[in-house]
């Protein structure tokens, strides 16, 4: 019986530890992700210090978080759609490509002194559009290559792989922008989304292979299809408590911890400040691809919603006792615990909405899911950014994350009725 909905298909009988990275294309699809993540961190690295050297404007700096989120929450579900529509290589490439016309923009612009803050503005906001349409293509890939008893390690791993991107992203653009100056960095960042994109002509996956293939009735994607999807979604208790999950911690805590990492390191720090947020920044990366490669390897969390459950209450947890400890080593074990704990929430949370989701909607489910986990982040510079600036950073993050807290019991109350399904 299936560990997330109780249906028999759903279920592996015996999972392989690793089993994605048994897949040849999976493997260089991972690979190829997790270069083109590190190209989207190198960007901002970049972009945002060049920004800040020419305006040195505090409100550009909060548009950058918002322009990168905001095209999750208002695009997921009809980017889904094109998902469920079409050949999912060519979305992702379409995705790829504008990541890339996206740099190049940036480089012309740094190259001839024009650029300006309604320039960064448009960039900004076409860099976080082309994330949002890679999102639902690349998880219908994702089960295309493996099917649903692997499914669990490919999300799994996806996400491992993507927090490698993310970890290393910082380094490599500090990197090109010290050796290379901005201007060049940013064109040779170019390079680094070229190898997904080229793997996608090569793959005959198109996210639609174990499903009969391509649907060849391409019905207009709209607004009214999107909201009988979300009328479907909103009555399945399990989707829902899925989605809740995902937004609740996306909307307390979400993205505003690491832009609240520099205020922390000097509040905590032992010796040289920068030292001390340098670990503190690689600690709450670190504990994400840490966190998938021992998952992965051991097989202890399945994919069900009470799994959901307690790792997003223990992501909570380990936030508010990080917001508290006035000690430094405390802080980084902490750090490290919170992004095995989140990395487990995400990946087990998209792992089941996949499973539930009918096949002919699959990416539209997918898109609703992503309009609630990455779409809300935006949210989080509110709960912690704004009202840090109130009541200090500490007490912000601390409230945000016992919120986080609550709404998962919340949450649990409304699924408890899938506990007894998922045979916890």
């Amino acid at each position: 019986m299936c560990a997330a909905c109780g249906q028999t298909a759903h279920v592996p009988a015996a999972p392989r530890r690793f089993a994605a990275l048994r897949n040849s294309d999976a493997r260089t699809y991972l690979v190829g992700a997790a270069l083109a993540m590190m190209a989207d961190n190198i960007e901002h690295v970049i972009t945002y210090w060049v920004l800040w050297e020419k305006f040195h404007s505090p409100v550009l700096s909060g548009f950058q978080v918002i322009s990168h989120w905001l095209p999750f929450l208002f695009l997921s579900v009809w980017f889904g759609s094109l998902a469920d529509r079409y050949d999912c290589r060519r979305v992702i490439q379409a995705a790829q490509g504008l990541f890339a016309l996206v740099s190049v923009a940036w480089g012309v612009l740094f190259l001839t002194g024009t650029l300006q803050i309604w320039h960064a503005c448009v960039l900004l906001v076409l860099h976080g559009i082309a994330g949002a349409l890679w999102g639902p293509g690349e998880q219908l890939m994702l089960h295309d290559f493996v099917g649903d008893e692997e499914l669990p390690s490919a999300v799994r791993l996806n996400a491992t792989f993507r927090s490698l991107g993310v970890l290393f992203g910082p380094a490599v653009g500090s990197a090109l922008l010290l050796g290379l100056g901005p201007t060049w960095g940013i064109f040779a960042n170019v390079a680094f989304y070229l190898p997904l994109t080229v793997f996608l002509f090569v793959t005959r996956f198109t996210g639609h292979t174990r499903d009969g293939g391509v649907p060849r009735n391409r019905q207009r994607v709209g607004i009214r299809d999107s909201v009988r999807v979300l009328r479907q979604v909103s009555a399945d208790h399990t989707l829902v408590s899925m989605i809740v999950l995902g937004g609740l911690g996306s909307f307390f805590v979400g993205a505003s911890l690491q832009s609240a990492m520099p205020l922390f390191a000097q509040d905590l720090g032992s010796g040289s400040a920068g030292t001390a947020y340098g670990i503190l920044l690689f600690a709450n990366g670190a504990g994400g691809v840490l966190g998938g490669l021992v998952l992965e390897a051991t097989g202890w969390i399945k994919p069900t919603v009470l799994s959901a459950v307690i790792s997003t209450g223990l992501y909570g947890l380990f936030t508010l006792f990080f917001a508290v400890t006035p000690s430094y080593p405390v802080a980084v074990l902490l750090l490290v615990a919170g992004g095995v704990a989140n990395l487990a929430s995400m990946s087990v949370g998209q792992t089941v909405v996949q499973l539930m989701a009918p096949p002919a909607d699959r990416g539209r489910v997918i898109g609703v899911y992503g309009m609630s986990a990455n779409g809300l982040r935006f949210g989080s510079g509110v709960t912690v950014g704004l009202f840090g600036a109130v009541v200090g950073i500490h007490w912000s993050l601390g409230l945000s994350a016992a919120a986080l807290c609550l709404g998962t019991l919340v949450a649990a109350w409304y699924a408890r009725g899938q506990f007894a399904a998922s045979g916890a």
